[in-house]
């Protein structure tokens, strides 16, 4: 039986003076990038807030797996915050899954959830487990959006993005090459290959059937990248 995938629903755009969150629910995180990503969205016009662990460090990770869980429910469930963005990628989302309280997590206000790389696992379960909608973008402390020399066109998309998704509908980027032309409709999914992959077999894991799938990845072997697609196939 092939389960197709079915469409989501969608937070509210942003407006200006709205309160956003930034939290680490990955890797730990440079305060300076941190700090300018966060000037960037306050120049915006929106209201910023960090997590009360955004700084901490425990290995490979941006604190402990339950302080990281608890800065990211809070700001969920926090009737006040419009907006949550993970500060960066790298690795232990997938970690925070079974520690956050998803039935609270259900009867809070829907929000706009912005990050890529590692938040793959967590806009997956917002998806399986809320049916919201979440954008696959720029994260403050990372080098694109709070680095010496910001990625603006990436910046100018999140920001219309944001505040009026009707005015970016077409998504392109230099070099990309059109394999085969044509046209296709679908509900959109995707992420971080290797992550998506990873999620196979877990009750976050969607289905692709009758989707437009977009995914990311960077580094990997070719031999690697053939691994996780004929997985995911």
């Amino acid at each position: 039986m092939t389960v197709t995938i079915t469409a989501l629903r969608r937070p509210r755009r942003l407006v200006a003076l709205d309160r956003v969150a930034v939290v680490a629910p990955s890797g730990p995180l440079d305060a300076d990038r941190l700090a300018r990503g966060c000037q960037v969205l306050e120049s915006w016009g929106l209201d910023v807030v960090t997590g009360a662990h955004v700084l901490d460090r425990e290995a490979h990770l941006a604190g402990a797996d339950e302080d990281r869980a608890a800065d990211l429910q809070q700001a969920w469930c926090d009737p006040q915050i419009a907006a949550v963005l993970c500060a960066r990628g790298g690795s232990g989302a997938t970690r925070l899954i079974d520690l956050l309280d998803w039935d609270a997590v259900l009867r809070a206000e829907p929000k706009v959830f912005v990050g890529y790389s590692d938040a793959t696992a967590l806009h997956e379960a917002l998806a399986t487990r809320l049916g919201l909608s979440s954008l696959f973008g720029p994260m403050p402390a990372a080098v694109p959006f709070g680095g010496e020399s910001p990625d603006l066109p990436s910046l100018h998309h999140l920001r219309q993005t944001l505040f009026n998704p009707e005015q970016v509908q077409v998504l392109n980027g230099d070099g990309t090459t059109c394999v085969v032309p044509g046209r296709a409709t679908g509900v959109t999914v995707g992420g971080t290959l290797a992550l998506l992959a990873s999620t196979i077999g877990t009750a976050e894991s969607r289905p692709a059937s009758g989707g437009i799938v977009v995914l990311e990845d960077i580094t990997e072997p070719a031999h690697r990248l053939d691994n996780l697609l004929t997985q995911l196939l």
